[in-house]
């Protein structure tokens, strides 16, 4: 993997973006802090609405339905304000024998501003980690990380 390191995107990798699934989310006066940025908290929860979004257009929300997140690393690299668009690109980095690793940028008016990786991890009704279906890896290949 590569690191483009150019201006704010300096910690974000230059990856194939151009596969990335893409959800706009709409940013609200209640998401403001302080400082009149986007709160830090809310970038999780907007992950949470591209998470979703990406289960659904790859048919895997049985999957994404019963898991759980394990991980979830979050670079801020720039600022979010309301009245910018904001889209998130998601690609899955990496499929597991029980989870997946879904790496994310967000956009503000089409500049990197900051970088997400979570781990998910698929479990049972006693919450155990269970193996992945079959297939899955072929239900994400779209949106797969390209070397």
């Amino acid at each position: 993997m590569t690191v483009d390191t150019t201006g704010a995107a300096g910690r974000i990798p230059a990856l194939n973006w151009q596969d990335a699934r893409r959800c706009t989310i709409q940013l609200r006066y209640s998401d403001l802090d302080a400082m009149g940025h986007i709160n830090n908290a809310r970038y999780a929860e907007f992950l949470e609405v591209s998470r979703m979004d990406l289960s659904a257009a790859l048919g895997i929300r049985d999957v994404d339905d019963l898991s759980v997140l394990a991980r979830l690393e979050l670079d801020y690299v720039g600022e979010l304000r309301l009245g910018q668009e904001v889209v998130i690109e998601s690609l899955v980095e990496r499929v597991g024998r029980t989870s997946w690793v879904v790496v994310s940028r967000f956009l503000a008016d089409g500049v990197p501003c900051a970088f997400a990786r979570s781990v998910q991890v698929s479990v049972d009704e006693a919450h155990t980690p269970r193996a992945l279906p079959p297939g899955f890896a072929q239900r994400v290949a779209a949106v797969l990380v390209r070397p």
